[in-house]
């Protein structure tokens, strides 16, 4: 057993001492005070002393007596357990009943001009979202995870900023472009959505899953996948895909080729600027299914106090039933 405030059996220990010590001196105070000349004169006191009647009422008087101070040391005692907390182990495992969602967003040159943009889409995303876990990954010509799935929004609202303001330049070597520049070619859209798909945690768990691209879908270079055969594989893995398109409506080919990668995933396509797409996609989101998430088992001491609380009562009790016997 494990005590939170043990120094409260100091206390307890401190009261029954005082408490025996008062008794003591107000008991040898009485005898002191007490007139022998008016003491009651019992003609063959001697006598009645002996007779065994008498000595089994003297000992059962001292039992309840005696029982009376024990209960009495053994329940302020108990009531100092109790006032220390005792504390048990218990086992727990949390579980987190949530969605998972990767942020993805394309920083090459042709979207430098509304990241700014869509980062402020996202963070205005975050206020919508209660207990679903984000992460945030972005790419160019090679991707790069700037936070994991995490449930922390202060977190993520810190790191969202922290990229958007890189995007003022005021640094010799912007956030957004650490990492991302390190293969052929510029917005590769197919290898960035496959690298958001990717980061999803939990594999073998069926989860709520989306990935909310942000591109131009303006390829400059060969990539590894087309974005149809990332959609392809977001699909495999059962990942919506719902994306942000600044140029939407400006270029119908492009935009009809990352309307119909989000579609082929169970997800949409929204047009960066259009006043309901945030609300949009998070009614979208939340219509899938919560699933819960096992978090590792976790060894904590809670409160454990009722054993000791139903001893110190039946103490109390039996202290006060011997008292009444006593005076009766």
């Amino acid at each position: 057993m494990a005590l939170n405030q043990w120094w409260m059996l100091l206390v307890a220990a401190g009261v029954l001492v005082v408490a025996i010590g008062l008794g003591v001196l107000l008991g040898l105070r009485s005898h002191r005070r007490t007139d022998p000349g008016q003491a009651a004169l019992v003609s063959r006191a001697e006598r009645l002393r002996t007779l065994p009647s008498f000595r089994s009422s003297v000992r059962r008087r001292m039992a309840m007596l005696g029982g009376i101070l024990a209960l009495g040391a053994v329940g302020v005692l108990l009531g100092g357990v109790v006032a220390a907390r005792p504390m048990a182990p218990k086992t727990i495992q949390p579980i987190d009943t949530s969605r998972d969602i990767m942020l993805c967003l394309d920083v090459s040159g042709s979207m430098s001009d509304v990241d700014v943009e869509v980062l402020d889409v996202f963070l205005e995303l975050l206020e919508g979202f209660e207990g679903e876990r984000i992460g945030l990954t972005i790419f160019n010509s090679s991707p790069v995870q700037v936070f994991p799935l995490t449930d922390d929004y202060a977190f993520v609202k810190e790191q969202l900023s922290r990229v958007r303001e890189s995007f003022d330049y005021t640094s010799e070597t912007p956030e957004h472009w650490v990492g991302t520049l390190n293969g052929p070619g510029a917005s590769l859209i197919g290898d960035g959505l496959a690298a958001c798909t990717l980061r999803f945690d939990h594999a073998d768990d069926e989860r709520s899953r989306s990935v909310i691209l942000a591109t131009d879908n303006e390829l400059a270079g060969a990539s590894i996948l087309t974005v149809e055969e990332a959609a392809q594989y977001a699909t495999a893995k059962e990942v919506r895909v719902y994306a942000i398109n600044p140029v939407q409506g400006k270029d119908a080919q492009v935009s009809a080729e990352l309307t119909n990668a989000a579609e082929l995933t169970g997800g949409q396509s929204y047009a960066l600027r259009d006043t309901t797409t945030v609300g949009d996609i998070i009614a979208e989101i939340q219509k899938q299914e919560a699933t819960a998430l096992k978090g590792q088992a976790q060894v904590i001491r809670v409160d454990d106090p009722d054993l000791w609380i139903a001893a110190m009562l039946a103490g109390v009790l039996g202290f006060l039933v011997l008292l009444w016997r006593v005076r009766a």
